[in-house]
């Protein structure tokens, strides 16, 4: 029988592996059979758009896109020794770690793109590669047909980070505090 570190750790792997898998797929789709800023409506209120992202989330651009990169890097191996640390402790809520482990497997699914996609798409170097989009959701309009919210076009990595934070935020500020007092 399995330990429950053991359990653990497959349990974040197979989330890390599955979540990047489906994000690289989607991606990988779209860029090959979509034109760049091409937009297909499936509905009114949710298109697939394909745009590349030269920053961060919502294409802010506050570092270089290298120190972008690497930081993100540094960010998944610090994530990942936390989580480690957590499995050892066995006290550790399994939802919250597998949260924790879809917040990296968002920052690979991004980091992935950035570290290669320039290189093998012929647009740039490694590590200076965009991140592909292509999750839009035009819901609210104003008179004049301008989208008013929400304007961001989004991936699945990014999805994979969002529902991780908001579920951490909602179900395990707990298991948060009781990390920083320790």
């Amino acid at each position: 029988m399995l330990s429950k570190t053991t359990k653990l750790s497959l349990l974040v792997s197979g989330i890390v592996l599955v979540s990047v898998a489906i994000d690289q797929f989607i991606k990988l789709y779209v860029a090959t059979h979509m034109e760049l800023n091409a937009s297909y409506e499936v509905t009114s209120w949710f298109h697939i758009s394909y745009v590349l992202n030269n920053g961060m989330a919502f294409g802010i651009e506050w570092f270089s896109k290298l120190a972008l990169t690497l930081f993100r890097l540094l960010a998944v191996g610090l994530l990942g020794w936390y989580i480690h640390v957590l499995i050892r402790r066995e006290e550790t809520k399994t939802g919250y770690i597998a949260t924790l482990a879809l917040i990296i497997a968002g920052a690979l699914g991004n980091i992935i793109d950035c570290v290669f996609y320039g290189k093998l798409f012929g647009y740039a170097g490694w590590f200076y590669g965009r991140v592909v989009d292509m999750f839009y959701f035009p819901i609210i309009h104003n008179s004049e047909g301008d989208v008013l919210f929400f304007r961001p076009v989004f991936n699945f990595a990014d999805s994979c980070i969002t529902v991780a934070v908001i579920i951490i935020l909602l179900f395990y500020m707990k298991e948060v505090n009781k990390g920083e007092k320790k």
